[in-house]
């Protein structure tokens, strides 16, 4: 891993993959993101110990969508434990897209298949704690607030276009509803988890909490645990299998490591015992994940080895 924090090697990476960048598409379907420059390309890594890098445009706030996921399973395994949380939803692959209805409608049970795709994710947030939105988003936002280690704002904006336009995402929670996976009321889930995707942050920051994830939980610059061994583990280990959509496992034989996606164009991704990285470039390829993102993650394994597999 010291070669990879020499001067020059993530800069000479971050340009090679660039090219990636302008091949992708803006993800249309949210009206606040659509308009992203898909060639601005940035990264940054975070080690376990605190050490950090950083390459390609200047650092640009970015709203992390899926990845919440990742933060709001851990927020809940924290809270209610694996038990509780993995009996509203399982813990395997789907060859299926992340929004596909597909990965629920042949369930005899209705559960989702994992936590990271949409139907999923939605359980997930169904769990926080809180007597109503404004107390369930503060103590989520505290969380990620530890994570990061300074304040996080949200985007009003992109959670508003999100809200307005979630009719599938509404459609999986009247489903999950009738199933009894959620119990409250859907208009408040569908707007804390718009809310949820749309927190913001740069490379650096994310590459940070990565770097918790990799670190068995603690925070890489004081070394306070913030999470569980046991909850990180959890997290990796579903990054690993499920956190690329459903190129997943295409992902994980050409870059090997828990990485999780967002459509806005940015990728967390871990590599354990080590460090995080934070990837952000807008343009995605069919299956929602970015272009750039991937090959720069593809680059590091080819020429580092820092797969797990």
């Amino acid at each position: 891993m010291d070669r990879l924090l020499a001067p020059g090697v993530l800069e000479g990476l971050a340009e090679r993959a660039r090219p990636w960048a302008k091949q992708g598409k803006t993800a249309a379907y949210i009206p606040a993101l659509s308009g992203a420059d898909p060639e601005v390309f940035s990264a940054a890594l975070f080690t376990v110990d605190g050490l950090s890098r950083t390459a390609g445009d200047r650092p640009a706030a970015f709203t992390l969508q899926s990845v919440s996921k990742v933060f709001m399973l851990a927020y809940v395994l924290e809270q209610k434990g694996e038990e509780r949380l993995f009996s509203k939803v399982g813990m395997e692959p789907t060859g299926e897209p992340f929004h596909s209805l597909e990965n629920l409608q042949f369930d005899a049970y209705a559960m989702p298949p994992n936590p990271l795709v949409n139907a999923g994710a939605l359980a997930v947030t169904g769990l926080a704690e809180g007597k109503d939105l404004e107390e369930k988003w503060a103590l989520f936002q505290a969380f990620v607030r530890r994570l990061a280690g300074k304040e996080i704002a949200f985007n009003r904006e992109v959670a508003e276009s999100e809200y307005e336009h979630a009719f599938l995402n509404r459609s999986f929670c009247y489903f999950l509803k009738q199933h009894g996976i959620i119990e409250g009321d859907v208009e408040e889930l569908i707007a804390l988890y718009s809310r949820q995707c749309a927190l913001e942050m740069d490379c650096l920051l994310l590459a940070r909490i990565g770097a918790v994830f990799a670190g068995s939980g603690r925070d890489p610059e004081t070394g306070k645990g913030l999470i569980s061994e046991k909850t990180a583990r959890i997290c990796r280990a579903l990054m690993a299998s499920c956190g690329m959509y459903n190129a997943s496992g295409e992902f994980a034989v050409k870059a090997g490591v828990p990485a999780k996606s967002g459509v806005s164009g940015c990728i967390m991704a871990v590599i354990p015992g080590r460090l995080g990285i934070g990837v952000y470039s807008p343009g995605l390829d069919e299956k929602g994940n970015s272009l750039g993102g991937w090959k720069f993650l593809e680059l590091l394994n080819q020429e580092y080895r820092i797969g797990i597999y």
